[in-house]
Order: C-alpha cells, then sequence, then structure tokens
C-alpha cells in the first residue's frame, strides 16, 4: 500500500482487484494436494500467532508508556498544561528578581543622594555661598548620574 492518500476511485479499483484475487486463490485451493494445503494451514496459524503475540506487545508497550507518563493521558490534557506552566515557572522568577534588584538599586541611590544631599544643606555654610548664582543652580539641578 503507497503512502500517498486514495482517492475514492483508485480504492474501489484496489477492492475489486483484492476480490478477484481472492476469488482466483479460493477456486485454485481446490486443486491443491493435501499436504500443500496442509503447509498453507499450518503457515496460516502460525502467522495468526505471530501476530496475535505483536499486538499484545504493541498494547502492553503502550500501557507502559501511559503508566511511565505519571498519569497525564488520564488528566485529558491537564498535565501537558501543568508541565508548560511548570516549565514557565523559572522564567518568571528570574524577572522578578531582576525588577527586584532594580527596584533595590535604584533604592540605594536615592537614599545615597539623599545623604548626600543632607549632609551639604545642613553643613555650616558661608553667608557668601548663598547669593552665589552657582550655589542656586546647585540646588535646583540634580546631581549628574
Amino acid at each position: 500500500m503507497s503512502s500517498t492518500p486514495l482517492t475514492a476511485t483508485s480504492a474501489a479499483l484496489e477492492a475489486r482487484l483484492a476480490g478477484c484475487m481472492a476469488s482466483a486463490l479460493t477456486a485454485r485451493a481446490q486443486m491443491l494436494p493435501h499436504d500443500v494445503t496442509e503447509r498453507l494451514r499450518v503457515g496460516r496459524s502460525q502467522a495468526l500467532d505471530r501476530a496475535r503475540q505483536v499486538r499484545l506487545q504493541i498494547s502492553s508497550a503502550q500501557t507502559t508508556v501511559a503508566m511511565a507518563a505519571g498519569g497525564a493521558a488520564a488528566l485529558g490534557g491537564f498535565g501537558a498544561w501543568w508541565q508548560r506552566a511548570a516549565s514557565l515557572t523559572p522564567l518568571i522568577v528570574l524577572v522578578l528578581g531582576i525588577l527586584m534588584i532594580e527596584n533595590h538599586t535604584l533604592r540605594e541611590q536615592v537614599v545615597a543622594a539623599a545623604e548626600i544631599d543632607a549632609l551639604l544643606l545642613s553643613d555650616d555654610l558661608p553667608p557668601a555661598a548663598y547669593s552665589d548664582p552657582g550655589f542656586g543652580e546647585f540646588l535646583r539641578n540634580p546631581p549628574p548620574p
């Protein structure tokens, strides 16, 4: 059988050919000697036994795979969703950690600048410093980064 999908016409032709072949083989089987028919019967039964064994092995392998999946197949797709969410958890924790570090760093910079400003403003200044235009500009502008 080919790997391409069959059209309705080719499927009908194939079924018709199979029917013709089966009827021809059945008609010829009547003319075979007894020892040949016995060998064919034994061969058929052996082939059927092998096919049953293969089916049992495949079904037991599928059962083993389903059990090894941790019951995810029994959960109806919930296991796949849960695994995706669990795989995204480290990324979410990483992003939250980076945001917290950035927030902490910004807070530390603000606290350090406030301490420097407090020290400068609480320091004894000569009266001429208040009238200096550069000092007024210094107070109005934020410090450079």
